[in-house]
């Protein structure tokens, strides 16, 4: 939800991961490397985004990595054979952590990986035509069974020679533009479809590598260890040790607490850790900012629809990830469900979880005029208003309600992301950090579906604000002078609507932006090719 690391090279286990599934409760400390025989390798996962059909959730379940050495001896680096969901459509500008082991020194010849049966993708069909059983105009859930279940990577970057004291760790790439096949079936063993590379070491004299953020519910606190730590339950039901110290923050509302200190942490709490690695294996807390009472409901997704009825504003989403429900709340939908949010004209606050990234002047979230489809939101469930109505079931047009409805009284802009190419619109003026991105089409869902809109031409673009605290990776050089027009990219920002912008287009160029988003993160990417 906030700042990421880019990359997470650590020897620790943590699932730091968008839209997950139930999971049984699993403790993960990392472990303590104190053998200087045993070299901490590590494993993460990250998405290369397809153009054409929009992917609106992916995800799929990682239940084995093992390497293993020229002698034969197998090694693996997750703490369980319990099934770990990824999910792959929220990692275009991030990673998710799988998991390392503290292995013996010495050479290795190959990485083994595994996948479970289990997937499921949710697409909208804005191609013209029927895909498979998914109908034109539709959003659609579907579970395919996906072939290619177990994969051995034994070329480049193999064989590895791992060295004491010397962290490794390894990146897999889920290419969803092969993995997916034209009639939505899904082949993990496709040529290239997973790949493989070597990360780079953190930098020398590094005391803690910043791992990125946890959100979840605080089990217990403990004032007596020595440093102090917490326990973390995520909403995927793991929980996480994490320890404080001198530079840890606090950020909490006044009328929560006001010493800004370890006393404000409280059992019950929803905060979301700034979470870093300590060179002894350990996690601390590098900032501890208070989300929400653990009564409240709260669901994060994307914007795909906006229309309205009786003079609210109904907003439809593909759930993504979330703060864990209250124990006593209802059940919610499944993460790549879509619900459909109403947002009453009255008694709703709008808010942007920027955390420590200051957003340029002039940009508004105050009300439901500043809704656009696109951007990524969470939003809190007024209580009794969440129902799913009986024998519902995928596919559903996008112009209708969806099965699962909630009403809101609370709305915040998180950031959204999205991959398009450098557009000729406007010129890359790397004094003024800004660029305009053309999204793929269908990225988002036609205006046309959002009641009242006025048809808004292909491509769509946006324009792109940097700032001095936006990371640039995979450019050349790693800033803002890397872009040329033509580049494919992936941003991490807040979106912001500019409102009924008259539509003029360019020829070659495409139409005039129709918003902006506040880059955090841009990635360079080789072009995808198209899915359909």
């Amino acid at each position: 939800m906030r700042r990421a690391a880019q990359f997470l090279f650590i020897g620790v286990f943590l699932l730091f991961m968008s839209g997950c599934g139930s999971q049984s409760q699993v403790t993960t400390n990392p472990p303590n490397n104190s053998n200087p025989a045993e070299v901490p390798v590590s494993i993460t996962v990250t998405d290369t985004p397809p153009a054409g059909v929009t992917v609106l959730f992916f995800q799929l379940s990682i239940t084995g990595a093992t390497l293993t050495s020229t002698s034969g001896t197998a090694v693996s680096l997750l703490p369980s054979t319990n099934p770990i969901p990824v999910n792959v459509t929220q990692l275009q500008t991030e990673s998710a952590f799988l998991g390392s082991k503290n292995v013996p020194a010495g050479d290795y010849a190959s990485l083994g990986l595994t996948f479970s049966p289990n997937t499921q993708l949710t697409i909208f069909n804005g191609s013209g035509a029927a895909i498979g059983s998914c109908a034109n105009n539709t959003v659609c859930q579907l579970t395919p069974t996906p072939t290619g279940l177990s994969l051995l990577f034994n070329t480049t970057p193999f064989p590895i020679d791992l060295a004491a004291n010397s962290p490794l760790a390894f990146k897999l790439d889920v290419h969803l533009d092969t993995v997916i096949q034209s009639n939505l079936t899904v082949n993990l063993g496709a040529t290239n479809g997973v790949t493989i590379s070597q990360l780079p070491p953190p930098p020398s004299g590094t005391t803690v590598t910043a791992l990125g953020n946890l959100t979840g519910a605080i089990q217990s606190v403990n004032s007596t260890a020595s440093p102090n730590d917490f326990t973390l339950q995520t909403g995927d039901g793991r929980t996480f040790t994490i320890d404080v110290n001198s530079s840890t923050t606090y950020s909490y509302p006044s009328t929560v607490c006001s010493t800004s200190n370890f006393a404000c942490l409280a059992t019950g709490q929803i905060v979301k850790v700034e979470v870093s690695l300590q060179a002894g294996g350990t996690l601390l807390a590098s900032a501890v900012n208070y989300v929400q009472p653990a009564s409240q409901m709260v669901v994060e997704g994307n914007i795909i629809r906006l229309s309205s009825s009786g003079g609210n504003t109904l907003m439809d989403l593909i759930l993504q990830k979330g703060p864990p429900p209250p124990p006593t709340a209802a059940a919610l939908p499944p993460f790549g469900q879509r619900v459909t949010v109403t947002v009453p004209t009255t008694g709703v606050t709008y808010a942007v979880d920027s955390d420590s990234f200051t957003l340029p002047n002039g940009l508004s979230f105050t009300s439901a005029a500043n809704l656009m489809v696109g951007q990524q939101v969470s939003v809190v469930v007024v209580p009794g208003s969440l129902t799913t109505a009986s024998g519902s079931s995928s596919p559903s047009p996008i112009t209708s309600t969806a099965p699962t409805t909630l009403t809101t009284n609370s709305i915040t802009l998180e950031p959204s992301q999205i991959t398009g190419v450098v557009s000729a619109w406007a010129p890359v003026n790397t004094s003024a950090l800004t660029f305009t991105l053309s999204t793929y089409p269908n990225y988002f869902v036609p205006p046309a579906a959002t009641a009242g809109a006025p048809p808004i031409p292909s491509p769509i673009n946006i324009d792109v604000q940097a700032t001095s605290a936006t990371t640039f990776t995979n450019l050349t050089p790693d800033n803002i002078s890397g872009l040329a027009v033509g580049d494919v990219v992936s941003v991490k920002g807040w979106l912001f609507a500019y409102g009924a912008v008259p539509q003029i287009c360019k020829a070659g160029a495409g139409c005039a932006p129709i918003g902006e988003i506040v880059a955090e993160t841009v990635v360079g990417r080789p072009g995808p090719t198209p899915l359909f």
